[in-house]
């Protein structure tokens, strides 16, 4: 599964000028060279210059590169806060892939993101629907936790799972309907046995 460049909620600006268009174009490109490097072999003035601004002025703005590494993961859920979870689970959009993708490259590159993000609208939404089926707060809780620890996997070790399980001849899509379907059971399984 390939990150594909996410067209995000961040209007694409060309030499950005001010606070909010410079902070707009740095997260925007900052979150997909994360995506595809990693943010330890993304430079600031690989963001700057992707970005279109100066270097100094990331600095200004978001100051040591851990704090723009946190700003990028608020960014990200934040944006996906409100999203649908028939396309969270299903992996439908691309802007969405990128984010999972971005969270396992700063995890994988030893960046602490439990500390670095603030928020997590999207974790957030998903216990409070587990726990409205019924679920109790620890199985809701954990329930979330496996449902994107799969869909986090796929995203970064879908190269190696095809290849070691002999999957490489399974259709991208199909393979996506797969994994949401496996997600769909996770997320059912929360639900308290009927009585």
């Amino acid at each position: 599964m390939t990150t594909e460049p996410a067209t995000d909620s961040i209007p694409e600006i060309s030499n950005p000028t001010g606070r909010d268009e410079v902070r707009a174009a740095v997260l925007r490109h900052a979150a997909d060279l994360f995506a595809e490097r990693g943010p330890a072999a993304t430079s600031v003035r690989d963001i700057a210059e992707r970005a279109g601004v100066n270097h100094g002025l990331v600095f200004r703005h978001f100051g040591a590169k851990e704090n723009l590494v946190a700003a990028v993961l608020d960014h990200l859920g934040d944006e996906h806060g409100t999203a649908d979870f028939t396309d969270l689970v299903s992996g439908a959009t691309p802007a969405y892939r990128r984010h999972l993708t971005v969270i396992a490259r700063c995890l994988l590159d030893g960046y602490p993101v439990g500390q670095l993000q603030q928020r997590f609208p999207v974790m957030t939404a998903l216990v409070d629907h587990i726990r409205a089926t019924g679920a109790d707060d620890r199985t809701a809780a954990l329930t979330a936790a496996h449902t994107t620890a799969l869909m986090i996997g796929w995203e970064l070790f879908a190269p190696f799972l095809r290849a070691a399980t002999g999957l490489q001849d399974i259709p991208e899509s199909e393979l996506r309907q797969d994994i949401a379907a496996r997600a769909v059971d996770i997320l059912h399984s929360a639900k308290p046995p009927a009585q």
